[in-house]
């Protein structure tokens, strides 16, 4: 059974094999890969539906790429709790695409998924330049997009350095801010009825839209809210003075 990288060849097999519906587990053999290789290939592209053999050389190609680069400074820094560095290089990548494929832009995806692998939650724009081995104007428009989000933000540490920090409430606070934009689209919605006329068939269409996005923007909202309550809600912690604790 060979081993090594995927060759172009072989992920345009992938690709044909997807399109006949075929099972990993035969794209497999018929490549004589293990069916871990191609799923894994396939997860890590897109998916069956969205598998595109050239994009997904040419991602491979850039991940061998920047796993080659050798960060400012000489070796790359040691790996806190004993952790893999190969092992962490190769998941942030898949965060990375992982955000890619949900619509995050590329430079975005790379600062996201660089702060969240880190325990501290937070880096210096130097560090991630130095990360990243991009250009500071690179990580200073990421973090620009990334905070009109709310996805990050931004303190003066006690060195006046900017750190940017990513929070446990981050997807909350997201999730809030993709709801105001539903919200906007519903009265925009709503406002175009009432010019079309309440018996047109384009009004009708889209009071259909609004109806749609207030009920499931109304769900996502509560379900954000519990979600909030529930995970974020840290346990009370006993009171050191006992004579407080009686009171």
């Amino acid at each position: 059974m060979p081993g090594g990288r995927l060759t172009q060849q072989e992920r345009q097999q992938i690709a044909l094999g997807l399109a006949d519906d075929l099972a990993y587990a035969e794209i497999a053999r018929r490549l004589d890969r293990p069916t871990s290789t191609i799923s894994r290939e396939v997860m890590r592209n897109g998916g069956p539906n969205a598998y595109r053999a050239e994009l997904a050389h040419r991602a491979t190609e850039r991940r061998a790429h920047r796993r080659q680069a050798v960060p400012r400074g000489g070796e790359a820094p040691p790996q806190a709790h004993g952790r893999d560095p190969e092992a962490v290089r190769e998941y942030e990548e898949a965060f990375t695409d992982v955000l890619i494929q949900a619509g995050t832009p590329k430079m975005m995806a790379r600062v996201m998924a660089c702060l969240y692998i880190t325990d501290t939650g937070s880096l210096t724009a130097a560090e991630l330049v130095q990360r990243l081995q991009v250009s500071p104007a690179s990580i200073s428009k990421a973090i620009t997009f990334l905070e009109g989000q709310g996805l990050v933000r931004r303190e003066r540490d006690e060195r006046r350095r900017e750190r940017y920090f990513v929070d446990d409430d981050v997807w909350y606070q997201a999730t809030i801010a993709s709801a105001r934009v539903n919200a906007q689209i519903i009265a925009t919605a709503r406002q175009g009825v009432s010019i079309l006329g309440p018996d047109t068939p384009a009004a009708n269409r889209l009071e259909n839209i609004a109806r749609f996005m207030d009920f499931v923007s109304e769900g996502i909202t509560r379900a954000a809210e519990q979600a909030r309550a529930v995970l974020h809600t840290k346990p009370a912690t006993p009171p050191d003075d006992p004579a407080r604790a009686r009171t």
